[in-house]
C-alpha cells in the first residue's frame, strides 16, 4: 500500500509541479510537459511491478501509435480559444474531436494491422 501511495505522490508532484511552473514560465512548462513524463513514469512503474520488459515495450509501442490522434487536440484547443470560445467549451469540443478522430483512426489502424 505504501508503494502505491509513493507512486501516486510522485506522479502527482510531476503534474502539479509542471502546472505551477506554467504560471511563471509557460514555454518551459510546455517543454517539460512535451516530454513523455507520464509515459516514462508509467513504464517505470510497470517494469518495477512486473519485471516484464516485453510488456513495457508493448506499452511503448501503443503509446507511439496513440500519440498521433492526441496531437489534434493540441491544435483544436488553442484555435477554439483564439476564436473566442470559452475555455470549458473549448476543452469539451477538443475532447470530442479527439474521441471522434481516435475512433476513426483506430478503425483504419486495425485494418492496417497497427497495434491499437
Amino acid at each position: 500500500m505504501l508503494y502505491i501511495i509513493a507512486k501516486t505522490v510522485l506522479t502527482a508532484a510531476v503534474i502539479v509541479g509542471a502546472s505551477e511552473l506554467g504560471k511563471r514560465y509557460t514555454t518551459f512548462a510546455a517543454l517539460l510537459l512535451a516530454l513523455p513524463l507520464t509515459s516514462l513514469l508509467a513504464m517505470i512503474w510497470l517494469y518495477a511491478d512486473t519485471k516484464d520488459a516485453a510488456r513495457v515495450a508493448e506499452l511503448s509501442t501503443g503509446i507511439f501509435w496513440l500519440v498521433l490522434p492526441t496531437l489534434l487536440f493540441f491544435l483544436v484547443l488553442p484555435w477554439l480559444i483564439k476564436q473566442g470560445v470559452g475555455f470549458w467549451v473549448s476543452m469539451g469540443v477538443s475532447a470530442v474531436v479527439l474521441v471522434v478522430f481516435y475512433l476513426g483512426y483506430a478503425a483504419i489502424g486495425k485494418k492496417l494491422g497497427l497495434p491499437l
